[in-house]
Formats: C-alpha cells, structure tokens, sequence
C-alpha cells in the first residue's frame, strides 16, 4: 500500500532524496558540538586558556551555522517534496473518481471521497513531511550520540540504557493502544462530513419543515462521537510525556550523582560529563521524536489505507480494444436485458427487456416509481453495463463503442438537474464548448427558457449561483434541457425532466422538438400522461417488466395499467403511484 502511494512522488523525488541528506548532514554538525563543548571546559577554560576558548568556541560556532544551514535548507526541501507529494495525490484520486462507473461510484459516500481527498491526503503529507527529516534525524542522533556516550564513559552509559529499555517499551505499549482509536476516528470524520454536506444541500428541505433543531442534535452527535474518540486517543498519548520526562530526570540524577564521584575520582574530566549529559539528552529527545514519528504513522496509515482503496479501484467499465468512434443513427435496441445494481444476487431491476426503437421515433416511457424507468434509459448511454442480453444504438453493441463518443451522441437530462456556479452561457456550453451565442439561444428556444433569460438583467451573462439555487426548479430544468440540445445527439432522453414546468410549456416543448429535431429519437420519461400521450409509441414499465408498448390509443384499449393511470390522472385524485398502491 505505501510503495503504491510512494509512486505519486513524481516529479518531487529529487527534493525526497534531498531532505535526509541534508538532515544527515545537520545531525552530524550538531553531534560534534557537545565534544567541542567538551574541549572547551577541558582545553579552555579549566586549563585557564583563553587563545584555546577563542579557538574551540570559533569551531563551534561555524558547526552551529553549518548545522542551521542544513536544517534550513532540510525544512524546504521536505516542504516541497510533502506538498507536491500530496498534490500529486489529490489529482490521481480526482482522475481516477472521473474514470469511475456509477457502479464504482456507489462504493463509496461522497463525504468519504471528500474526506479523503482532504482530511486523509493531509495526514499523509505530514507523516510523509515528518518522516523524511525526523525519521532520519532520531535514529541517526541516536545511535551517534550512543556512540559518543561508549567512548566517553561505557559504565555510565549503561544507566542510561536500561532508561532507553523502559522508555522504549512505555512508548510501544502507547502506540498499540492508540492506533485501533485513531482507525475509528477516521470513520467518525465520514459521519460529521456527510452530515454537513446533507444538511446544507437539503438546507431549504430543512427549513421548510422546521427540522434545524433535529439537524443540530444530529450533527452535535456526530460532532461528538469526533470528539469523544479524539479525546480517547490524546488521554492515552498523554501519557507519552509523563514517561519520557520521568525517564529523561532519572537518568540525568543518577549521571550527576555517578558522574560526580568519577569525576572526584579523577577518572572522568567535567567537560566529558557535561557533554555525556548533551549527548544523552540527545538520545532521550530522539526516542521521544520517534514516537511522535509512530503517533503520526499511525494516523497516516489508517488515512493511506483509505486513500489506497480509491487509488485501486478500478473502473468497471472500459473502452474496447478497437472501439467504434462513429453512432450511425439513433436507433436503440434491447435484446432480452436483465440487469441487477446488486450482481450475482439475481435480483434483477430489469428483466427480459426486449425493444426495438426506429431512429427518430418520440417514445414515451410511464410506470410506477420503481419499476425502472430511469435505469432503463441509464444503459443506453452505458453508464452501467447490463447482466444478461445487449442494448445497441445504431446497431451496434453499446459496450463497443469508444464511451466518449457514445456519450456525446446520446444526451441526458437526469432527473435530478445539476447546474454549475457560473453565467448561463457557460452552463450552456457543457453541452457544446464551442457553441456560438446564436446556437445557444436557439437550444433556449427550443426549449422554452429564452422568454425568462431575456427577463434576467444581464440576460445569458447572467450568474447562476452553485446548484443553480437562485434559478426555480421549472426554469432548472429547462436551461439543462438546452444543454442537451447543444450537443445536437442523436438520442435526446428526459427522465421526468418536465416535472416542474407547467402542462402548456410542456407542451410547447414537444412540439419545438416535433418540428425542429425530427430525425432525433427522443425517450420521455414521465409520470403525466399529457407528456407521453402523443409519442409515436408508449412503454409501460411494471416491476421491472415491460407490460405494454403501443400508442396512446391502443394502449387505452388493450393495457389495464395504462388505463388506470388515465383514469387516475382524468378524475384529479392525485399521482396514480398512490393509487395503485
């Protein structure tokens, strides 16, 4: 999982290799300062010689520059490499979202993409920043500074060692307690995120229902649940310090009162102490730096763990080895479909569809919710790939076209509509980059949006806010129902995209693509029989099933659910979901 992520370095490396030479190169600066030190209280000062004070002190001083010099230089290095490193990562996790299917998509909460794509890729950075200088620093301050303790005085050095055992394994110990908490931490972030985003996407659902005081208990929950495990995790670190200055004074008690008696003992010089005292503080202040390293390590790994599961995912769906670039026509033919969300579970969303759609024909598509309606039109431009049987447009097999080009010819408005923050020209050339000004006010036309554009101050120039929140739903669906026409396909598909406008511009719709798009195959998905009823055929849609498929007069004769959606809709009593239930 680490050498999979470790990869994204890029172009970045050389300032990874970089940062621990030059941190290698500060530590061991500062591993010849207590042993200059020592030669001045020995050489300079004990033995009442100024010139050698000046000389030792000089020498010191150019170490300490040196050492700073690196240490700078380390800092930039690392920061370079840590940031790019976690640039790198985001954009591999984006491209790699944009590859996905729905399918792929499903697998995971979009608060779980943004936390990873954030909160997780973050953490990373600073393991990442942390572990090129200070994985590299502690250890090897460490073992220098052991080093140089062995030769001053090995008795006195072993006292210390059996405080590094302890501290060693108090710091273990603390670690295995901790990284379980810190797993679960990472998933309680999923739950506050998801939280938000839902609350302020749905904000004007909650304030119409009066739900803020719900809302806020919800997310103070989640908030707390953060905040408990947060606390839980930090009780048990806090630990970390009481043992290692505990530690750190017991050892530096038993060097003063040992090193006291060599000292009087003549075996053993002050500087040599003083500067075993440096050099153990060293090693204490290394072991406490590489148990920040393994706090951080573990925080990282959970994070690693999660972005390496977007990174791996692979998309489902793929372009065919000789893919074909061209859709001749917008004819649609299903040949005995079955298609499942959940496969190998046989419970199928479609069964056994069997349809043939002539290029050009307007086919209306009506049933009751759940019965299939949008994930029938949703395998025609293959944004999932069916179990059983084949969907071809244009005759051709759907899996074998080169996706992009089968996309661009098979426009959909979803039934959910998405604007972007952005002018209205801008929203419009989704559909077609290079869309004049004229074609998109000819796409506004058709579909009944230019009378409330031309109304705006700034007209096409005008702003639309993110989600297109300052615009109402009719008129949303209706700026996106011209995005599709720019991209001038061959299949124009409305899935219930007509919901919020009103009987007579929804009829004017119609006739606009009646009249102006005729050769264009046209499937309306609908739950009013005023926006099927002129199609050229009709399919009723049943649990999955096709139970009819005919026009509107024959439909009224021979289909029973056809008739009582009519009957339902004609008397007023309200969505005939309602009443067949």
């Amino acid at each position: 999982m680490i050498k999979s992520l470790l990869k994204y370095i890029g172009q970045y490396k050389k300032y990874a290799i970089l940062t621990p030479i030059l941190t290698a190169g500060e530590v061991f600066m500062e591993i010849l300062i207590p042993f200059v030190t020592a030669m001045i209280i020995d050489r300079g000062i004990s033995a009442g010689s100024l010139p050698n004070v000046f000389l030792y002190g000089g020498i010191m001083l150019v170490l300490a520059f040196i050492s700073l010099f690196f240490g700078i230089k380390a800092g930039k290095t690392a920061a370079i490499a840590a940031t790019g490193f976690s640039t790198n990562l985001r954009e591999a996790i984006y491209r790699n979202i944009q590859t996905f299917s729905f399918s792929n998509i499903d697998k995971f909460s979009t608060a779980g993409l943004v936390t990873r794509m954030t909160t997780d890729v973050t953490n990373v950075q600073n393991a990442f920043q942390m572990t090129m200088r200070i994985a590299v620093r502690a250890p090897m301050m460490m073992i220098l500074s052991m080093i140089m303790c062995f030769l001053i005085n090995v008795k006195l050095t072993l006292i210390f060692m059996v405080g590094l055992v302890i501290l060693a394994i108090g710091l273990f110990t603390i670690m295995h307690l901790v990284m379980p908490v810190f797993k679960k931490l990472f998933e309680k972030y999923d739950e506050l995120n998801a939280s938000v985003q839902e609350n302020v996407t749905g904000i004007r659902v909650v304030k119409a229902f009066v739900r803020e005081d719900f809302e806020k208990e919800k997310f103070g929950k989640a908030a707390y649940a953060l905040y408990s495990l947060s606390v839980k995790a930090e009780s048990i670190l806090a630990f970390n310090g009481p043992i290692m200055m505990g530690v750190i004074y017991t050892s530096m008690l038993l060097l003063a009162w040992l090193g006291a008696h060599f000292i009087v003992g003549g075996s053993m010089t002050t500087g040599n102490l003083t500067s075993l005292f440096s050099y153990v503080l060293s090693m204490l202040m290394s072991m406490m730096m590489v148990s920040m390293v393994f706090v951080m390590l573990s925080m990282s790994l959970a994070a690693a763990k999660r972005i390496a599961e977007v990174l791996d995912e692979k998309a489902d769906m793929t372009n065919p080895e000789k893919p074909v670039t061209e859709v001749q026509n917008g004819s649609i033919d299903f040949e005995n479909v079955s298609f499942s969300y959940r496969k190998g579970t046989g419970d199928y969303t479609l069964n056994n569809i069997d349809l043939h759609i002539k290029s050009g024909e307007t086919i209306g598509i009506i049933g009751g919710t759940g019965s299939g309606k949008s994930t029938l039109v949703s395998l025609i431009s293959r944004l999932y790939d069916v179990n059983e049987g084949a969907v071809k447009v244009g005759g051709v097999d759907v899996r074998n076209y080169d996706m992009e080009a089968l996309r661009n010819q098979v426009s959909v408005v979803l039934q959910k509509n998405e604007l972007f923050s952005g002018t209205i020209l801008e929203n419009l050339r989704w559909g077609n980059e290079d869309a004049t000004e004229e074609e998109c006010i000819h796409a506004c036309t058709l579909a009944c949006a230019a009378d409330f554009i031309e109304q705006m101050p700034e007209k096409y120039n005008t702003r639309i806010e993110q989600g297109g929140t300052n615009v109402s739903g009719g008129q949303k669906q209706r700026l996106c129902i011209a995005r599709a026409l720019l991209k001038k396909p061959k299949v124009l598909i409305l899935d219930d995209s007509t919901s919020a406008v009103d009987t007579a511009t929804d009829a004017r719709i119609r006739k606009a693509f009646r009249e102006d798009i005729p050769e264009t195959t046209k499937l309306i998905i609908s739950q009013r029989i005023s926006s099927v009823q002129d199609a050229d055929r009709i399919i009723v849609l049943d649990n999955g099933r096709i139970d009819g498929f005919d026009t509107h007069e024959n439909l009224l004769k021979t289909n029973s659910i056809y008739q009582e959606i009519c009957e339902v809709q004609m008397q007023g009593n309200g969505d005939f979901d309602e009443k067949m239930n």
